[in-house]
């Protein structure tokens, strides 16, 4: 990756800049650059839908931008199928406020304006779907040029609040959704048992794909205290005054059995999973859902009854 892919991809400099839309588009572009190394490979020849230059194509059709960067040629690759229709759950409970001042909402809001901003320039229709104590906010996926706009609107006006209903609210939205889409689930998932299973199950009916990014702050993940320390809950009026080296291994335990139930709750719905540390840089939500994507378009290439 380049350099300039590094910077736009890091979180402290994400963290320093206010403007949403500003973010989204730099983690794109430095995604892009990044993969750009070696000229449109991998993940990128998805997005950017090119293909090395053949004896015999039409010269109207290659990209000069590209061949002044690499000193290749390359063609514009036109795609036949019909676009995608993706919808973004963001969850917008209290847990999600966790952190300072770069929340575990701020690195799922960023995602979600990401992948969004990516999607238009696929021209795939994109939606958002904000959940808290009910469905907040849906936004039907378009792939409208002015929907990107009030995506952003969405994310930004929204503020981490109320414990999610996150069964009725998902049930809700999975009614509502079309079929043979995507659905791209960001969450920290402290939800009650069982609630996760069932959106899947929901989504899934519908013959959506599905991957869950799973979004903890680096405190949750490591648990670096070591002062006396009086934990709050965020959803719950729960507190406890402890000292923070006496419960990190048990914690440290308890964490490892709630990813193990997660990972094996997407794996049985068939559901692709990710964790994400608020700590890590954002390129690896567009990469893991391009690869998605990727996978998606080769089975409806397929031959039907194949």
């Amino acid at each position: 990756m380049t350099s300039e892919g590094k910077t736009y991809l890091d979180v402290a400099t994400l963290d320093r800049l206010k403007r949403l839309d500003v973010r989204a588009r730099l983690v794109v572009e430095g995604f892009i650059a990044g993969q750009h190394r070696s000229p449109y490979h991998g993940y990128a020849v998805e997005f950017a839908t090119h293909r090395e230059y053949a004896p015999g194509d039409d010269l109207r059709h290659i990209d000069w931008k590209v061949w002044s960067r690499s000193d290749r040629l390359y063609v514009k690759q036109y795609e036949e199928e019909t676009n995608f229709a993706c919808t973004i759950v963001l969850d917008a409970s209290r847990s999600m406020q966790y952190g300072g001042p770069w929340r575990k909402y701020d690195y799922a809001a960023t995602a979600a304006a990401s992948l969004a901003y990516l999607l238009q320039q696929q021209q795939d229709a994109v939606g958002l779907a904000i959940v808290t104590d009910g469905l907040q906010k849906n936004l039907p996926p378009s792939s409208h040029a002015s929907n990107l706009k009030l995506l952003v609107q969405a994310l930004e006006h929204t503020e981490p609040e109320g414990k999610v209903d996150s069964s009725r609210a998902l049930t809700e939205l999975a009614r509502q959704l079309g079929r043979r889409g995507v659905v791209v689930l960001i969450s920290d998932l402290f939800w009650p048992a069982g609630v996760l299973a069932d959106a899947l199950k929901q989504f899934r009916l519908k013959r959506n794909e599905v991957i869950v990014f799973q979004v903890l702050h680096e405190d949750e993940l490591t648990f670096p205290f070591r002062d006396d320390t009086l934990f709050r809950g965020l959803e719950d009026a729960v507190q406890l005054h402890a000292e923070p080296p006496a419960l990190r291994k048990n914690y440290l335990a308890a964490l490892a059995r709630f990813l193990a139930d997660v990972r094996k709750t997407c794996a049985s719905a068939g559901v692709d999973h990710v964790l994400m540390s608020t700590e890590q840089k954002l390129d690896g939500v567009l990469g893991s859902y391009l690869a998605l994507r990727q996978r998606v378009r080769r089975g409806l290439r397929r031959p039907a009854g194949s």
